[in-house]
């Protein structure tokens, strides 16, 4: 299979700089009740062993765990809480690895001000019943104390949530990798620092978005930024940078016939100035829009942004055109998820196949592509000012993923997905990125009720089905989720 994956050296001479992105921070606590100890001396050592099977578990989902160890009573466990509220942690996981009462677990919950998920995880699938005594019994009774916390919980306004079953099961582990992954995502949008460059697109009434929304509600900052803030650092691009730009592209993308030495040399300069600019203001993600005039050095540095938007979206920070801030957004909840996550809008409606075809002209997520992407040369942008060079490929044939932030007229946000799949057939070759979505429904259908949903005319496609994983973002990010579904 095909794979971008761009140089991450930093050579001085335009490869693509690459910065470790933060891990997410998981605080972890496990304990149980202290009268049991002197009672059952067998019992501490094993449910010990158990909490560092666990810990070494959450370490091989590359996250950085703050174990704060074992607690076997409030006081304890007011010492963990302290522990793990400087550690400003992604998410809080309890490890119930027997009975404990609330009051060990509710200060930590409390004081955190992160997500709490709760595990019940007993040693093996079933216990022994033949030969067990009580205390062999107690090290599988994590499942006793979990309705009492829920219950204290909701009682104390802690939201939470739990995964049941045993050490190794697989099950279990899928369920908990998923509220992983949405704290990574929760994560890397109270931590970004999101670029809204240039100004909106004239008439764009639905992507219009107050950058004080995005931080209120999801964190975050939004840098505001001016064409000018990328012209003069195109400026500055010495031609050993561009050319180092072009030989990298070449490598990444097949070059079509259509693109001209001028425009591919330019739009290579401009991929390294974009670079600079994404350093300067340690920026995750990236909107942006300009419409110039007449050829001037500000239409021509927006119209050569396609190339190197693209190649810092497969790398982990997304680029989205028509200053769509919240799809540059959705883009990277997906990309943190694993799905990739290209810009993409609907193209047209194949009602002799059953598909809706869609995809965008501009940048890509070249990681998810079926194949070596391209770049065609065009001598106009539709709708748009300015000519260049335009990346076109189509996502790789199998399930997908929609995922649009849609902004009610409260102004709060929203998740909304629906699952499909891509499937071979004729596309478009127009310097777009094209797929054929089969929703398992009329076309039209779909169409009526993924626009009625509130969505905007741009959301992020992502390889994989990902309601699931979305679930668990929406519930952490406390926002509503639509899925539309046949």
């Amino acid at each position: 299979m095909w794979s971008a994956e761009p140089s991450r050296s930093v050579d001085g001479h335009g490869a693509l700089p690459w910065v470790e992105p933060r891990k997410t921070r998981i605080g972890l606590v496990a304990g149980g009740l202290g009268a049991y100890w002197p009672q059952f001396p067998e019992l501490l050592p094993q449910l010990q062993a158990s909490a560092r099977r666990v810990s070494e578990r959450f370490a091989a989902l590359d996250c950085e765990v703050v174990d704060v160890g074992f607690i076997s009573d409030a006081q304890e466990g007011a010492a963990a809480a302290e522990k793990l509220r400087v550690a400003d942690c992604d998410l809080i996981v309890g490890f119930l690895t027997t009975y404990m009462t609330a009051s060990m677990l509710v200060p930590v919950a409390q004081r955190s001000g992160a997500p709490v998920l709760l595990l019940n995880l007993q040693p093996t699938e079933a216990m022994d019943h033949s030969t067990f005594d009580t205390g062999a019994w107690l090290a599988y009774c994590g499942a006793c104390p979990l309705p009492e916390m829920a219950n204290a919980f909701e009682r104390c306004g802690i939201d939470f949530r739990s995964v049941s079953g045993y050490l190794e099961d697989e099950r279990a582990w899928t369920r908990i990798d998923r509220w992983i992954r949405a704290a990574c995502v929760r994560a890397a949008l109270r931590h970004g620092r999101h670029g809204l460059l240039g100004h909106l697109y004239p008439g764009m009434m639905d992507v219009v978005t107050d950058p004080t929304l995005v931080s209120a509600q999801l964190g975050g900052h939004v840098e505001i930024l001016e064409i000018d803030d990328l012209r003069v650092r195109v400026e500055q691009v010495t031609d050993a940078e561009t050319e180092t730009r072009m030989k990298l592209a070449r490598e990444i993308f097949t070059l079509d016939d259509s693109v001209k030495d001028e425009d591919f040399r330019w739009g290579a300069t401009v991929s390294v100035a974009l670079d600079r600019l994404v350093e300067d203001f340690s920026l995750d993600s990236l909107a942006y829009y300009h419409r110039g005039l007449d050829g001037e050095t500000h239409e021509r540095v927006a119209a050569g942004m396609i190339l190197g938007a693209s190649l810092l979206t497969a790398r982990g920070v997304p680029a989205a055109g028509e200053y769509e801030l919240r799809t540059s957004l959705a883009m990277l909840v997906m990309d943190k998820l694993g799905a990739g996550g290209s810009f993409t809008e609907l193209q047209a409606l194949n009602f002799t196949d059953n598909v809706v075809e869609m995809g965008h002209d501009g940048p890509a997520h070249l990681a998810i592509s079926a194949r070596k992407p391209l770049l065609r040369g065009l001598g106009v942008y539709h709708g748009k000012r300015g000519w260049g060079v335009s990346v076109e490929f189509d996502v790789r044939q199998g399930p997908v993923t929609l995922c649009g932030l849609g902004q009610r007229r409260d102004g709060s946000f929203k998740l909304i997905a629906s699952e499909g799949t891509v499937v071979p057939g004729p596309l478009l070759r127009i310097g777009n990125t094209t797929s054929r979505v089969d929703f398992g429904c009329d076309p039209g259908e779909w169409t009526d009720a993924w626009s009625a949903s509130g969505v905007a005319h741009h959301w992020a496609l992502g390889t994989g089905h990902r309601a699931a994983d979305l679930a668990a973002v929406a519930e952490l990010l406390k926002l509503e989720l639509t899925v539309v579904a046949p």
